[in-house]
Parts: C-alpha cells; structure tokens; sequence
C-alpha cells in the first residue's frame, strides 16, 4: 500500500518515495519482494528517525534498484519484536526474503550505504 506523504522543508513539499508497510503488508511488500528491501524501522516521536528521513529519500533516488518501506514500531509492535528491534531508528535490508544486512541508529549516507551492502553502482 502506497502513500503520498508530504513533509515540510526550506525547499517546499517533498513527496515521499517510502511505502508504509504494516504486519499485513509486510509479507507481500517486503519477504515476496523480487528486489532487495530497505525496511526503515521507526517511530514519530524519534529524532533521529526523523534526521534519516531525508537521507533514506536520497537513496531510493540513487538506488532505484532498491524499494524503500518504513515500518512504525509504536503501531507495528509486533513486526518490531519479530525482527529484535532495539533501538531505532534500524533499517534492515530484505534480499530473497531474507534479512541481509541492518543498522542501528542514525547514520550518514556514505556509512549507511556501506553498512547495508549499498556500495555498488547507484
């Protein structure tokens, strides 16, 4: 399930390139996915969270070979637990189903490419 979501910048409005996945998308959004996943583990109320935000939106930009969902541990409780999340913001990345490779906390671009397996050719 797809969303258009808008959030305010000193550029103007920005559209969102994250799907919102939620326990009953999770499986078709993400695990059947024929390309790799980025899951964005978040919450409203994380600063941090929120700082990544527009690094994770560059990355769906340069890696259009990439999917970029977000999932909000406060509403999606279980998905957080199934997936051992401990702190966030954690973004996971899915290949074939399969949980690749994650990281903890707010990262720049460069070092989040690194840490997920990013580093090829955009």
């Amino acid at each position: 399930m797809s969303y258009s979501k808008y959030r305010s910048s000193k550029q103007g409005r920005v559209m969102s390139k994250a799907i919102q996945v939620t326990t009953a998308t999770f499986e078709e959004q993400v695990l059947l996915a024929e390309q790799p996943v980025i899951v964005d583990f978040y919450a409203d109320w994380c600063g941090p969270c929120k700082m990544l935000s527009p690094v994770l939106e560059q990355l769906a930009t340069e890696h259009t070979e990439v999917k970029i969902t977000k999932v909000n541990v406060d509403e999606e409780p279980a998905l957080a637990e199934r997936y051992r999340v401990r702190g966030i913001p954690y973004v996971a990345v899915f290949r074939d189903g399969k949980l690749a490779s994650q990281v903890v906390g707010y990262k720049p671009k460069a070092a989040l490419e690194a840490g997920l397996g990013l580093n090829g050719a955009p």
